[in-house]
C-alpha cells in the first residue's frame, strides 16, 4: 500500500515523530482531509441518495402489497367464479337429470299411447272383419238357399212330373226342407236296389 507523505513545514523530511510513528496512526492533516470528505459524502448520501432509496423502497413495497392485495382479490375473485361455476355446473346437471327424466317419462307414454292405439286399430280390424266374415256368410247362405231351393225344385219337379215353378209354393217347400235338414229330421234313404 501507497502511503501519503506530507513534508512537515519548512521542508522538512527527515522524518520526526509521524515519520517514526506506527503505519496504523494516520497523519493529523490526513486525519482531518478524510473527516471533511467522510462528513460531505455522509452528507450528500443521507441527503439526496437515502431519500431517493427510501422513496424507490416505498414505491416497491406499496407495488409489491399491492400487487399481493390485487393477487388475493384476484384470488378470492377466481374462487367465487369457480364456486359459480361448480354451482351452475350442479345446476345444469340436475337440470339434465330431470330432462333426461322428463324425455324417458315422455317416451314410455308415447309408446303406452302407441300401443293403446295399435290395439285400439287391431281390435276395429278384427271386428271390422269379423262383420265382414259374417256379412259374406249371410250373403252365402242366402244366395246357397237360393241356388238349393232352384235347384231342388228342378229336381221335384223332374221326379214330380209336376212344375212346381209357383214361387209362394217353392219359396214354402224350399224353407220347410231347410229348417228339416237343419234339425236333423231327414235321413238319406237309399234309392233304387233294395226294392
Amino acid at each position: 500500500m501507497h502511503m501519503l507523505t506530507i513534508p512537515a513545514a519548512g521542508g522538512e523530511t527527515d522524518g520526526g515523530f509521524w515519520a517514526t510513528a506506527a503505519p496504523i496512526i494516520p497523519h493529523p492533516i490526513e486525519f482531518f482531509f478524510s473527516l471533511a470528505v467522510f462528513a460531505i459524502l455522509f452528507w450528500v448520501v443521507a441527503k439526496k441518495v437515502v431519500p431517493r432509496l427510501e422513496q424507490v423502497y416505498a414505491e416497491r413495497s406499496a407495488a409489491i402489497e399491492g400487487g399481493m392485495a390485487r393477487a388475493e382479490e384476484a384470488q378470492a375473485e377466481a374462487k367465487a367464479a369457480l364456486e359459480s361455476y361448480n354451482a351452475q355446473l350442479q345446476d345444469a346437471r340436475g337440470e339434465g337429470n330431470k330432462i333426461r327424466e322428463d324425455a324417458r317419462a315422455q317416451g314410455a307414454q308415447i309408446v303406452a299411447e302407441m300401443r293403446a292405439q295399435a290395439q285400439a286399430e287391431a281390435a276395429r280390424i278384427v271386428d271390422t272383419a269379423q262383420k265382414q266374415i259374417e256379412a259374406e256368410r249371410q250373403s252365402a247362405v242366402v244366395s246357397l238357399r237360393t241356388e238349393v231351393g232352384r235347384l231342388s225344385t228342378d229336381l221335384a219337379s223332374r221326379i214330380v212330373g209336376e212344375s212346381l215353378q209357383d214361387e209362394v209354393r217353392q219359396k214354402g217347400i224350399v224353407e220347410r226342407f231347410l229348417a228339416e235338414l237343419e234339425a236333423g229330421d231327414i235321413r238319406p234313404e237309399r234309392v233304387g236296389g233294395d226294392l
